[in-house]
């Protein structure tokens, strides 16, 4: 049935449609509902419910939501219950560590104000407070299509439809998606959104900013020996496994009840084609430092997700006429922090402070010029421009020598001032590799199945499920390059960069062919952002597929 064929989209119209149900799309309908109570809000989420395909590490800066809700710490719902008490940062080498002092670190780097907790959690939290509020909550719906005014405004978006077999042919089972119209959409999608990404492109939204830059981040849930528990721990390191050329680390995060949260970061300008970041992560676990930690431990859970990394100079233009971008899907991670919800609970609320202005002001589906102007000069743009050239820094002179740089950097601009100006990423992500040829396959170890574990059982573990029969979401534009390139000069890359086995090259008789395991996939987005030739696209399969985090 070609699209002619299919029957109209019902609609509905709202006031504002806000894309994803993360901290930034809550904070935005709640800021909203304070505001005017009478504004009819629509928040559309992929995921099965608010929460399932939330991710992050977290810890969390308390000081958006202090502005949010202000008497959070009295709700005995809300998952924030872990202050911290103890903040370690260690350089790691294969057989040791170092701990820095903590006084040597700049100001900025404190995490005794912040809290331990489970970002998923939160949402649910949140979402729940909206629902109070009165905004509507659509979980289940992917929204697959932004819908464009006769002048080329943002008008709403579309979700999926439903019920496509395999060959693109409707099943007994076809429904069809509905038209969420709004005078202001806003998206706050996370890293590497689809409808961001169109929007970015449309309306030239990237033209005056660096390239964006992205990692990969790795995450389990694991409960330990009430003995080794140290609730209110935080634990960075930087280091091996990793070389000094490729950026990333760790975290181990100790909370609530005898819970450990421990990740990988790995960042997605590496060269080597070889490496593999899900077996890096299960390699750090068995660190001197870290593995005791583990020991007579059970995991619960794993998960992974892209995170923006370009910062201050990455921003793209926010706003474009019926819209902006808020979250993550702007890009407002602070990197050498790891941390990014302050700022996207920021950005929520700011922009609807915008679209509230502009609503009681009578006007609709123009640019919201007021917060274009204005984030960079807010809390946002001030805790952005301090950590701008950490992530340039250690990309260029690696991470012994960029680091030192960067903290005497993070210093002089705690100071004010900065010697380096702002410095440029360079390249996107995707032309980072290098062929193959250059490198050696890395040996890694087999999983021990204790404390190290393949990635199938751990994508177990997510509780990933997509209906098998349904079209691929992940679009490969020419099989022909990902076999001449890919392949025969990278090696493939995808089946290592990949967090979840999606992809495999499969040795046939007539040659290597290019498989991908959808089902596997938890909506990490890495494909779409470092393959060598930009040849992926991840776009949304049907509505509440994907993975299913409890407490991620």
């Amino acid at each position: 049935m070609s699209t002619e064929e299919l029957p109209p989209r019902e609609s509905m119209e709202f006031d504002v449609v806000i894309v994803g149900a993360g901290p930034s799309g809550l904070s935005a309908a709640i800021r909203l509902k304070q505001l005017n109570a009478d504004l009819s809000i629509v928040v559309v989420e992929k995921g099965s419910e608010v929460g399932a395909h939330i991710l992050s590490g977290a810890v969390i800066d308390p000081v958006s939501l202090d502005k949010l809700i202000p008497d959070w710490r009295e709700d005995a719902d809300c998952p924030l219950k872990t202050q911290v008490k103890d903040d370690q940062f260690i350089l790691t080498s294969e057989t040791g560590g170092i701990r820095l002092p903590n006084f040597i670190n700049p100001p900025l780097m404190n995490n005794h104000h912040c809290y331990i907790t489970s970002l998923g959690m939160m949402c649910r939290w949140l979402g729940a407070k909206a629902e109070a509020l009165g905004v509507e909550i659509y979980p289940g719906f992917a929204a697959a299509e932004t819908l464009y005014d006769e002048n080329g405004a943002v008008r709403g978006i579309a979700t999926g439809d439903m019920g496509i077999g395999r060959d693109g042919k409707p099943k007994d089972s076809f429904t069809r998606g509905m038209e969420l119209l709004g005078k202001y959409t806003l998206f706050a999608e996370g890293a590497r959104g689809s409808l961001t990404k169109q929007v970015i492109a449309k309306f030239a939204l990237d033209k005056d900013c660096e390239p964006g830059k992205f990692g990969i981040g790795l995450k389990e849930i694991w409960q330990i020996d009430p003995a080794k528990h140290k609730k209110g721990l935080v634990q960075h390191t930087l280091g091996w496994p990793l070389d000094d050329n490729t950026g990333g680390g760790s975290f181990l995060y100790h909370y609530d009840d005898n819970l450990v949260a421990v990740g990988f970061v790995v960042h997605l300008n590496y060269d080597n084609p070889y490496l593999y970041p899900f077996e890096e992560f299960q390699r750090m676990k068995t660190h001197p430092m870290i593995r005791d930690t583990f020991a007579g431990a059970k995991r619960l859970a794993y998960g992974s997700r892209a995170i923006t990394e370009g910062g201050y100079q990455s921003v793209p233009k926010l706003v474009f006429p019926g819209g902006a971008l808020i979250g993550c899907a702007a890009g407002f991670v602070n990197v050498p922090r790891i941390k990014g919800v302050h700022n996207a609970m920021a950005s929520g609320m700011q922009a609807a402070e915008q679209v509230s202005a502009a609503l009681a002001a009578g006007r609709a589906n123009d640019e919201l010029t007021e917060y274009e102007t204005g984030w960079r000069g807010s809390a946002i743009g001030q805790d952005l421009h301090k950590v701008r050239n950490v992530k340039p820094l250690l990309s260029k002179f690696g991470n012994r020598i960029g680091m030192l740089l960067a903290g005497f950097d993070m210093w002089c601009n705690t100071l004010g001032f900065s010697l380096f100006g702002t410095l440029s990423h360079a390249k996107p992500d995707r032309k980072t590799l290098k062929p193959a040829n250059e490198y050696k396959p890395i040996p890694y170890p087999k999983p021990d199945g204790k404390l190290t574990f393949d990635r199938l059982s751990s994508v177990f573990m997510s509780n990933t499920n997509h209906e098998e029969d349904q079209p691929i979401h992940l679009k490969v534009a020419d099989i022909e390059l990902q076999k001449k390139s890919e392949h025969d000069v990278f090696a493939g890359p995808s089946n290592r960069y990949c967090p979840a086995g999606v992809y495999e090259w499969v040795e046939e008789s007539t040659g290597p062919r290019f498989q991908i395991n959808a089902q596997n996939c938890v909506h990490c987005k890495t494909c779409d952002i470092k393959d060598p030739n930009g040849n992926i696209t991840w776009v949304p399969p049907e509505g509440g597929g994907g993975p299913n985090y409890e407490a991620m």
